[in-house]
């Protein structure tokens, strides 16, 4: 616009609103301390510091030891040792669980781990132990007694959450293999067909896209009917008031024995059904109507 002879610039005005705020702070909390397992430690938040796969480890620490969880977690594990010269019980599980959050996802992995003596400390052990003591660790414990324990501590996580209204999905995950598994079995195989690999039955909170409860079986046995006994009993086993409002699945979980198992419990349900004739002639009917 013109003011006066002079080209005057109009100020421009926000078009777009902002978005969320950056995930960097505008100042760092100062030094402070946090306890863990091995004793206090004092934490540095820096501005630029190097890349580091131990990040938040020390607060999770702090949360595992002030809430009681680690303790708990440990003394309720089912694994039993006679020789005085094995690895302790909560050695084998703090190598565990160290090595999921930093990213592990094979035993092998875990072999990079035995030689940090610090952060071992920090778990309140001596040493992080190697992957043949994980592996052999479970083989000859009782499968229903890890299971029980396994429910138990998953239970700690969520259960809270199965007071509120929610929704349970279920699914059904192929897992190819490429080595000799327990269990590997040629079944249905979209991306790999022929290729061994294991079925992840899953069953899923809705809202918060938290994994309740998973069944891994063999590749061959991916239909629904292998994830019913799970499916049932996990529900079975709780009070009514934690049971979910709906349950819902795809085309693979719309099957009579599905229905019927989730209509004696009074369970509402939707499945996505095929499209075949009889559905097609059934939904024009009833639009007619």
């Amino acid at each position: 616009m013109i003011l006066n002879g002079i080209n005057a610039i109009k100020p421009v005005s926000a078009i777009h609103p902002k978005g969320e705020a950056s995930s960097s702070p505008d100042s760092f909390p100062p030094p402070h301390r946090v306890d863990t397992f091995g004793g206090s430690v004092e934490v540095h938040w820096e501005p630029a510091p190097a890349v580091t796969r131990h990040g938040l480890l020390a607060y999770f620490l702090d949360f595992l030891k002030t809430s009681d969880t680690w303790t708990e977690f440990v003394d309720s594990c089912p694994l039993t040792y006679s020789s005085p010269h094995a690895p302790r019980k909560a050695e084998i599980l703090a190598t565990i669980v160290y090595s999921i959050p930093i990213g592990q996802r094979r035993y092998s992995h875990i072999t990079a781990l035995t030689g940090d003596a610090v952060v071992a400390g920090l778990f309140g052990v001596k040493t992080f132990r190697s992957e043949d003591s994980v592996r052999r660790a479970f083989e000859g414990a009782n499968d229903e007694a890890v299971t029980a324990w396994i429910d138990q501590q998953m239970d700690r996580t969520f259960s809270p959450l199965l007071e509120q209204s929610w929704v349970l999905d279920l699914d059904a995950t192929i897992k190819t293999l490429y080595g000799r598994q327990e269990e590997a079995r040629i079944g249905y195989n979209l991306t790999k067909p022929g290729r061994p690999s294991h079925v992840y039955q899953v069953m899923v909170l809705a809202a918060g896209k938290l994994v309740l409860n998973v069944d891994a079986q063999a590749g061959n046995q991916s239909a629904s009917e292998y994830a019913q006994p799970a499916l049932w009993g996990w529900l079975d086993a709780r009070d009514r008031r934690l049971w979910p409002t709906l349950i819902r699945g795809d085309i693979a979980h719309a099957n009579e024995k599905m229905m019927a198992g989730a209509e004696e419990r009074r369970l509402p349900y939707r499945f996505k059904l095929r499209q075949t004739q009889n559905v097609a002639r059934t939904i024009a009917r009833l639009a007619r109507n």
